[in-house]
């Protein structure tokens, strides 16, 4: 106990150490557990499960490819912009932006369709357009339109996994 109530003291006197202490007693329940940025926070994540997991191949691993795809995140939620059309049977969301958005909105929005429609059961397509890609979900109107192009994105619990994957060398998606 006081060895706990020593780190805590010295986490709140000195918070240099609170962002660099990696003891049981600063990742309690208690205190904080983000690592940071959000980006910095999933690569911290897979990091962690990478190193507990004896079964690493630390041959294949590749958190550059992990980075990379998390900065595809950040420019898809970031910079693209979303021109949608209200259907009575869903939404066409028009996603374009700068060429990097564009680059990432080409990367994830077609790779994501399937995983859409396999957890709601609505149809989703996607086309190619000159200045972007355009994603189209029928289904639940009402909730497609609330949820937005955004909120379709967020659909699906295969995003941890994907990240796992990429980290360790696979190309998932691709």
């Amino acid at each position: 106990m006081r060895s706990a109530l020593l780190v805590l003291s010295l986490t709140f006197a000195f918070p240099a150490i609170a962002q660099h202490a990696h003891s049981g007693s600063v990742h309690s329940t208690a205190g904080p557990q983000e690592t940071g940025q959000s980006g910095f926070a999933a690569l911290s994540e897979i990091v962690t499960i990478l190193r507990n997991d004896p079964q690493t191949d630390w041959s294949t691993v590749d958190i550059a490819a992990l980075r990379r795809h998390l900065v595809e995140m950040d420019l898809l939620t970031s910079e693209a912009e979303v021109v949608v059309t209200h259907r009575p049977e869903g939404a066409r969301f028009e996603i374009r932006g700068t060429q990097r958005a564009v680059e990432a909105v080409r990367a994830m929005v077609p790779a994501h369709a399937p995983f859409l429609a396999a957890e709601t059961d609505w149809n989703v397509s996607t086309e190619e357009t000159d200045n972007g890609v355009a994603l189209i979900v029928d289904g639940d109107a009402v909730r497609i339109q609330a949820l937005g192009f955004f909120g379709m994105m967020t659909i699906g619990a295969h995003h941890q996994e994907h990240h796992l994957m990429l980290a360790k060398g696979s190309a998932p998606h691709r």
